[in-house]
């Protein structure tokens, strides 16, 4: 992924995190998704990923779900 200095932060973790889940169309579990987008961009603060990862649903209701009795994020 190249970086672009001119996005936000928050800019780079949403496109780290439709690119995860668009190659994986089945979702994925919460903690591997962290974990993943941490392996990507390695200079992102955990605490930071989590935040955005947490408002995703909130943020982006008609790209994304999670099952309310799954730690788990997918495509809508």
């Amino acid at each position: 992924m190249i970086q672009d200095k001119s996005n936000t932060i928050a800019d780079r973790t949403y496109s780290i995190i439709f690119d995860l889940l668009e190659n994986n169309p089945q979702g994925l579990p919460w903690s591997e998704l962290l974990k993943k987008i941490q392996e990507i961009d390695p200079s992102l603060h955990p605490k930071t990923i989590n935040g955005y990862v947490w408002k995703l649903v909130e943020k982006y209701p008609d790209k994304v779900f999670k099952p309310s009795n799954q730690a788990k994020v997918s495509f809508v």
